[in-house]
């Protein structure tokens, strides 16, 4: 059997070694069955695995194979939509009870890392960096509000400031937080795999579901023969998981963004762009991102193909974004380019719920996952455990299909698309 590769990354071409992990073949019995190994898979997992479960995780490719071993590696803060557009929307109460939580995901983050003595180039501080004056009024609501929910690590950056933070003209402020920060996020993902085995935990790769027999016990089938019988069955495909749970593709979308990585500049040309190494994102509705990496290369990225996929180049997709930034790195060698698909719901807030009494589901983080899928994983884990109320607050959340159905979501989004950007550009 061919076994399916990373896609050609950066990340990929700089991970550590891991195991070849077998692909599932025969009958498996488990206490709770994980489809998926990416983030929230990964935290799921580990976190039963740590409270005693008998834990099996099925990854249809390699772990870390779909947006969580190639996404921007930056630890944002909070949800895609934030806590005041949750308190608009749902009322002050579960705004206070997912507000309490909306910096956890980052903590879990660095647990991990120390733990498990996980080797992923974790680097401290992030920016939100504004365009506009708008923007900048933005900043300074957020800050009051996450300090309102406790969040104090944050310091608002002025129009000097900021440029004593990234080497640009094209910004007139930022946020600087302090608990933000960026890692290697494919050595993350392999990290934690290496950590729930430790802890007993089983994981195949290249076993790809394609049926879940519902039933007081789970029975999930792979493609090439496997079964697991389980008591609780984890489904975190995410934009990967195409059509196994239909009722789970019925509301989101997913969508692609593309990332690159120069080569190596050296210590002493990175830090003239970016003097402190924290990782940067700006505050457009399509954002782009960036950070330095361990070995001092330059990674952006940025931009959203709604409906998945690539552009034809992504590299000249990248490139104008990359120079318009950093004039001062035209013509930069970009040795990576690749891209890959998020999952994006309606109302941009994670879709969090049961099917039955023991098929449980998170997904849709809408670009802003790599917090809160290990948030994800703890509170399915205590879910399980019969503490439920953290995931409830989450699965109460009122999720709506795309307008358009499933053939028109994604035109139907560019165009709202079109129309923030032109927001975006015109500072309004």
């Amino acid at each position: 059997m061919s076994r399916i590769s990373h896609t050609r990354s950066y990340y990929a071409a700089s991970a550590h070694d891991s195991p070849d992990r077998p692909c599932l073949a025969g009958p498996v019995d488990t206490d709770v069955c994980v489809i998926g190994g990416g983030f929230t898979g990964l935290s799921s997992a580990l976190h039963l695995a740590e409270a005693g479960f008998n834990v099996v995780l099925l990854e249809a490719a390699r772990i870390g194979f779909g947006a969580s071993g190639r996404n921007g590696g930056q630890l944002v803060n909070s949800y895609s939509r934030d806590i005041d557009v949750i308190e608009r929307s749902y009322g002050r109460e579960l705004a206070g009870v997912l507000g309490s939580m909306a910096f956890e995901g980052g903590e879990i983050i660095r647990q991990r890392i120390q733990q498990y003595d996980i080797d992923c180039g974790y680097r401290q501080g992030g920016v939100f960096a504004a365009f506009n004056a708008r923007q900048m009024h933005e900043l300074t609501e957020q800050k009051k509000l996450w300090e309102r929910y406790g969040h104090e690590q944050l310091t608002l950056l002025g129009q000097t400031d900021i440029r004593d933070v990234v080497n640009t003209d094209v910004y007139c402020g930022g946020l600087l937080d302090m608990s933000g920060g960026h890692i290697h996020p494919l050595n993350l993902a392999l990290g934690e795999a290496a950590a729930l085995e430790e802890l007993g935990g089983q994981i195949y790769e290249d076993s790809r579901v394609v049926a879940v027999e519902r039933g007081n016990k789970v029975v999930v089938k792979t493609a090439d023969g496997g079964l697991v019988r389980s008591q609780y069955v984890m489904v975190a495909g995410n934009a990967y998981l195409g059509n196994l749970i239909p009722e789970l593709a019925a509301k989101t979308m997913p969508c692609g963004t593309q990332v690159v990585a120069t080569e190596v500049l050296g210590e002493e040309r990175a830090r003239s762009l970016i003097p402190e190494l924290y990782c940067i994102e700006d505050c457009n509705y399509k954002l782009d991102y960036y950070r330095i990496t361990e070995d001092f290369r330059l990674l952006y990225g940025g931009g959203v193909t709604y409906g998945g996929g690539d552009p034809v180049s992504i590299e000249r997709f990248i490139r104008k974004k990359l120079e318009t930034t950093f004039p001062q790195l035209r013509g930069v060698k970009i040795e990576y380019a690749w891209g890959g698909d998020f999952l994006l719901t309606l109302s941009r807030l994670p879709q969090f719920g049961r099917i039955g009494n023991n098929i449980y589901y998170a997904q849709g983080y809408s670009g802003h996952g790599v917090t809160t899928t290990h948030l994800a994983g703890k509170l399915i884990a205590e879910a399980i455990k019969g503490q439920a109320e953290r995931f409830d607050a989450f699965a109460s959340l009122k999720h709506f299909p795309f307008p358009g159905g499933r053939l028109f979501r994604a035109p139907y989004t560019a165009i709202g698309a079109v129309y923030y950007g032109l927001r975006d550009k015109l500072g309004i």
